[in-house]
């Protein structure tokens, strides 16, 4: 039953923004079987029960599906628009392949897992899937694609193959992490605010029209906790800090120390160097991190980044 309303949600935001960017309705449509293939291999990912039938497969079997999983989005998508390329082909599967096989090949030991992790970051960063992905419009970003991809390759290869422990990962926070995020989140916008204008970084402003606003905020949520929060908080609180806090053996300095690479990532947003994002997001993963420490998950965490993002978005410019 989940996947019907998945794909309908997908087809329902799909209509509204190519309705609102004015983008022509039958280019949206040949998009459309490739966003409902990512779609549903990204809900293999954060639904729990599902994610927990790809461990029971061979590690080795189980990387060749993250593979050809990571090729099909791309190829739905660029032979509808006629866009095909085999050297963006076969890069997607090198860097798909790396990734899945990592952990078959490799020793689950701190070592591959810091130079896994600087895998995934080096790509991100350097904007690698812009390249392989060409937009068919302005307003169609299609290298949303392959960070999806991405996300969920490292992701299913961390939690399926490595076998991480103690991440608290999944879509849906439980009431408790809903409130150790919201929690959080009231602590932590007073802070963040009078920094943010204090340093010149973003200023209040009241949005007009209720519907718009109501309906901006909606989706910046649950967009922000799905996606950019999933990513992020999995990557710097239910790994990095966890391992911080082992190898320093102190889960405080673990904390900061994980602060501080998120807000080090924040260093190339817009222009490089980026100090008042840097430091901003420095502090906000301090509480970030707090959300995850108090809940031993990063769903907590996760609320509470999407909660900060999405009042960034609508209430400050």
């Amino acid at each position: 039953m989940l996947l019907p309303l998945v794909w309908a949600a997908c087809a329902a935001a799909g209509f509204f923004y190519a309705n609102q960017q004015h983008i022509p309705l039958a280019l949206a449509a040949k998009l459309f079987p490739a966003i409902l293939l990512e779609a549903t291999f990204y809900c293999v990912l954060g639904v729990e029960r599902w994610r927990a039938r790809t461990e029971k497969l061979p590690p080795a079997l189980l990387a060749i599906g993250l593979t050809a999983a990571a090729l099909a989005p791309y190829s739905a998508a660029t032979i509808a628009l006629g866009s095909f390329e085999w050297r963006s082909f076969f890069w997607i599967a090198a860097l798909a392949g790396l990734a899945s096989f990592w952990y078959v090949l490799l020793p689950h030991k701190p070592a591959s897992d810091i130079l896994f992790l600087l895998l995934m970051a080096i790509v991100m960063v350097a904007r690698v899937f812009h390249q392989f992905y060409p937009s068919p419009h302005p307003k169609i970003p299609l290298q949303t694609l392959g960070q999806l991809m991405w996300i969920r390759t490292g992701a299913l290869a961390m939690l399926s193959i490595r076998r991480v422990p103690g991440v608290g990962f999944g879509f849906w926070p439980q009431a408790r992490e809903w409130r150790i995020g919201a929690l959080y989140y009231v602590i932590s916008v007073p802070a963040l605010a009078a920094l943010a204008w204090w340093i010149h970084f973003a200023k209040p402003r009241l949005p007009s029209g209720w519907e718009r606003t109501s309906f901006l905020a909606v989706a910046t949520f649950f967009g922000t906790l799905w996606v950019i929060a999933l990513g992020e908080e999995f990557l710097f609180r239910g790994l990095l800090q966890q391992w911080l806090g082992a190898w320093l053996r102190n889960e405080w300095t673990g904390l900061i120390a994980a602060s501080i690479l998120f807000g080090s990532v924040h260093l190339w947003f817009s222009h490089f160097p980026n100090w008042r994002f840097f430091l901003l997001a420095t502090i906000q993963g301090v509480f970030y991190g707090l959300a995850f420490r108090q809940a031993g998950s990063i769903r907590a965490s996760m609320v509470t980044h999407a909660l900060v993002v999405t009042t960034w978005r609508v209430f400050f410019v």
